[in-house]
């Protein structure tokens, strides 16, 4: 957190009433959800999706498989 957003929250933030906090909250909040530019909703998989996936597959098989040796003994 840059020393601005905390000087902003220091000082005029934390002096309102938790209803005017809320209120700022939810204005935020909805400035937030309207832009979704972060989001990436598409229905592709990226090859570095497609690495990942691969990697904890690979992971999730290899624990599964120690987990039942060890039962097995």
């Amino acid at each position: 957190m840059s020393s601005t957003i905390q000087e902003i929250y220091t000082q005029i933030v934390s002096t309102l009433s938790p209803t005017d906090r809320l209120q700022l909250a939810t204005l935020i909040l909805n400035g937030l959800g309207q832009q979704n530019t972060a989001v990436n909703d598409s229905n592709t998989w990226t090859e570095e999706d497609q690495i990942d996936l691969a990697a904890f597959s690979w992971q999730y098989a290899t624990t599964s498989l120690e987990e039942s040796e060890d039962l097995a003994e």
